[in-house]
């Protein structure tokens, strides 16, 4: 274990917790007190810490992906459907039944419409965009929802070069995983992203004289 720390720079004590959770599969058992660690481990140890680290997965959540992972087969489309799903946190709570609620079933139905995609009923990231979409209702913050098709182009172009990345991996495995890293961590790429090109459009806008109506005519 030692040299798994070693090699990964995850402390020992936190290498024995991820054991403990279930996330990190057991070493081969050479004494009683002493157990080898291969490559796979430490790729999977790095693994975790990117969901929990960087992704901010729990980790119950954390548990719920690995275990999609180990167990893809032979159906590789469902299999690789089921972590994604694991990878979008399920609503716990009762959905409303307000106005805005049923607005945002409907944006949603009809931005699925518009785009041609093909979307399970009981895709969970479905009810996360409907509750988003209700909350920017309720809150009357309309100039976001309208670009709500703009957000879903850029959202189709990355996940188009995102899946034929994933399906050029060489095995299973790989693009199994491929589907973990490209949800988990290029979403926070993508986030960090935006907040600096935000930073850069409002710096330029405003050395123009934007006043949100367009760049200030210049003498």
């Amino acid at each position: 274990m030692a040299e798994l720390s070693g090699r990964t720079g995850v402390p020992i004590p936190t290498i024995k917790f991820y054991l403990r959770e279930g996330l990190l599969p057991p070493g081969e058992r050479t004494s009683p007190n002493q157990a080898q660690y291969g490559e796979e481990h430490a790729r999977r140890l790095k693994l975790i810490r990117a969901l929990v680290d960087v992704g901010g997965l729990s980790i119950v959540a954390s548990r719920a992906v690995l275990g999609h992972l180990d167990s893809v087969g032979v159906d590789t489309l469902e299999q690789l459907g089921k972590v994604q799903y694991s990878l979008t946190q399920r609503r716990e709570r009762e959905q409303e039944d307000d106005d805005a609620w049923r607005a945002a079933e409907d944006q949603v139905e009809g931005l699925v419409e518009r785009h041609g995609w093909t979307i399970r009923g009981d895709n969970p990231a479905r009810a996360s965009l409907i509750e988003v979409i209700a909350t920017l209702h309720r809150l009357g913050q309309h100039d976001v929802l309208d670009l709500l098709d703009r957000y879903a182009d850029a959202a189709e172009g990355l996940a188009a070069a995102e899946v034929a990345a994933m399906w050029a991996r060489p095995s299973i495995e790989d693009r199994a995983e491929g589907v973990v890293t490209f949800a988990v961590l290029a979403d926070a790429l993508i986030a960090a992203l935006r907040r600096l090109a935000q930073e850069n459009q409002v710096v330029r806008t405003a050395a123009v004289g934007h006043t949100g109506g367009g760049p200030a005519a210049t003498a």
